[in-house]
């Protein structure tokens, strides 16, 4: 530093203004480029400019310039115009990882037990994975809620107690985000639910579109998505109906409209917010929605409280069944990767 200070530590990044340095004895510290004298460095680097330029090799400073000293010769790049710096080896990590490196995410568990006069069951789970690279991202997720009620009628010799399923769902699905530019990115998806109460043995639906990167902070994010999706829905039969109704399956055709919010609120937590709108090509008027609204309290490094609340809406469920499923549910969060 110019003040005669030494810093030893990792590169994480630069905005042309500051320098972010990971250090052992006080984590990650800003620095302003107007206070650095020099850079040393055994390793190589890769620092990337505005307009796409880039370069890799040891690097030095003159003045307001960064100089890289590369195989083909120096080149000079003025430091307001350096956008990233960083080992050339946990650049080549992160631009070209394999499949198995870099996921982050968390498992989710809650149960509740009840006895006595109330015996009620309730098992929800939960996961969350993303992979995330410098030109592609890759998550997946599945989750799943069982829930039993037990009621004992007393009057008869022997006592009859009767099980009841209150709830029967699981779900999961890819996705895969690929970067055509710093706003925009294309996707495609597959996403898979089954709901025993709705009669409702699997809905399979595949889209792909265009999504825009609204907002892009180390606070908040929000892309908002467009394209189509075509869905399979196979439905089990109610014998119990007057007439009974018989299994049946449809396709269909949709558009595929949604938002996704991420925000940290404050150190510990953080939100997240889901809304998706499928209106159908094939009939006019019928349509399916989700909402999802989640949040993580952090306990410790890996340990957290998590909160989760889902709806599913389908306009035209099968005879005798509501529109609605809600779901919440609450419990520990084990995250991974962090």
């Amino acid at each position: 530093m110019k003040n005669g200070d030494r810093l030893t530590g990792t590169f994480v990044k630069s905005d042309g203004k500051t320098l972010v340095l990971h250090t052992d004895y006080a984590g990650d510290v800003t620095v302003n480029w107007s206070a650095i004298q020099s850079i040393e460095e055994k390793e190589p680097l890769h620092v990337q400019a505005q307009g796409g330029k880039t370069a890799v090799g040891t690097i030095a400073t003159s003045g307001n310039n960064l100089e890289v000293l590369t195989r083909a010769g120096r080149v000079v790049m003025p430091i307001s115009t350096v956008t990233a710096l960083a080992l050339e080896s946990d650049y080549e990590k992160t631009a070209h990882p394999s499949l198995v490196q870099d996921w982050k995410g968390g498992v989710n568990a809650g149960f509740s037990l009840t006895g006595g006069n109330s015996r009620t069951t309730n098992l929800a789970l939960g996961f969350l994975a993303a992979r995330q690279t410098q030109n592609d991202k890759l998550s997946a997720y599945a989750s799943s809620v069982f829930a039993t009620s037990k009621t004992t009628i007393p009057n008869l010799s022997p006592p009859i107690t009767i099980t009841t399923t209150t709830a029967n769902t699981a779900g999961g699905g890819l996705r895969y985000d690929r970067n055509i530019n710093a706003k925009w990115f294309g996707f495609g998806a597959g996403d898979f639910f089954s709901d025993a109460l709705q009669l409702l043995n699997l809905r399979s639906a595949f889209s792909g579109g265009l999504g825009y990167h609204a907002i892009q902070s180390d606070r908040t994010t929000l892309d908002l998505l467009g394209g189509l999706n075509y869905t399979h829905e196979s439905y089990a039969g109610d014998k119990t109906l007057t007439p009974p109704t018989l299994p049946f399956t449809r396709n269909r055709a949709a558009l595929t409209l949604g938002q996704e919010l991420m925000h940290k609120l404050g150190q510990s937590t953080v939100l997240n917010e889901r809304l998706y709108f499928y209106p159908d090509f094939n009939h006019a008027g019928d349509f399916r929605g989700t909402f999802d609204f989640a949040s993580v309290t952090k306990i410790n490094k890996h340990l957290g409280w998590q909160n989760s609340f889902s709806d599913v809406y389908v306009s035209n469920p099968p005879p005798g069944r509501q529109r609605n499923d809600v779901i919440l549910t609450t419990g520990l969060n084990v995250s991974f990767g962090q």
